[in-house]
């Protein structure tokens, strides 16, 4: 259902995943309307936060320095404590997947802003199967990062080789085709725009359609030790 956040005006907020269901993290939508964004500069104490625009155009100001423009697959990562807002001064409404998520500290320094889109990301594929390829949208091998967000693509034929379950908790979302989610003991039709929360352990497995390219944006809890 469509609901409002005090900090953003003229948006309109559809919240996806947050502890109330069970995730250890927030995920939303954020559909912007023109002249609409952050009402102040937002920060909260050992929250970070990620946004990726799904459409249109936003305006990034980050800490200070000059505001950025964000089209569509673009993407940012702001570390705790860094001041930051977000505005759509465009004729056309922006929508954005946004996250946030407390950061689990590792040494004396949190990672540094990091702004980039999806295709500056090298397709990388793992483990032979041609045609499923890894986006990697954060850095790999900073353990500073406590999470990672990947985006998951398709081609005709590509598939899972097994079914899946680990430790790990995911936000997922559709960005484009569609397929059959196999999900703890159920499958589930999946289309662009789904999302999907995953817990630790959910036994998982995807099969794409064969008719066209299917692409998923994946956040995974990372890099940290079990805290008992």
């Amino acid at each position: 259902m469509p609901s409002s956040i005090p900090s953003l005006a003229k948006t309109t907020v559809s919240f996806l995943a947050a502890p109330a269901l069970g995730a250890s993290f927030v995920q939303y939508l954020a559909a912007i309307e023109p002249g609409g964004g952050s009402i102040e500069p937002l920060s909260e104490a050992g929250i970070q936060y990620f946004y990726y625009v799904l459409g249109g155009t936003v305006t990034l100001e980050l800490g200070h320095q000059d505001p950025q423009a964000l089209y569509a697959d673009s993407y940012a990562y702001i570390p705790p404590g860094v001041r930051h807002s977000i505005n759509n001064a465009g004729p056309q409404a922006a929508q954005l997947l946004c996250l946030k998520k407390r950061y689990e500290p590792l040494g004396p320094s949190a990672p540094e802003p990091f702004i980039s889109s999806r295709s500056r990301q090298p397709a990388i594929v793992r483990q032979g199967l041609a045609g499923r390829t890894w986006q990697y949208l954060l850095p790999v091998g900073d353990s500073r990062f406590d999470m990672e967000m990947n985006i998951l693509s398709f081609g005709t034929g590509a598939f899972f080789e097994n079914i899946e379950t680990h430790i790990m908790e995911h936000g997922l979302y559709m960005l484009e085709g569609h397929g059959m989610y196999f999900l703890d003991t159920e499958w589930h039709e999946t289309w662009a725009e789904d999302f999907i929360w995953m817990g630790p352990y959910c036994p998982q497995y995807f099969i794409p359609s064969a008719d066209t390219p299917t692409a998923y944006l994946l956040y995974k809890n990372v890099n940290r030790d079990i805290t008992l």
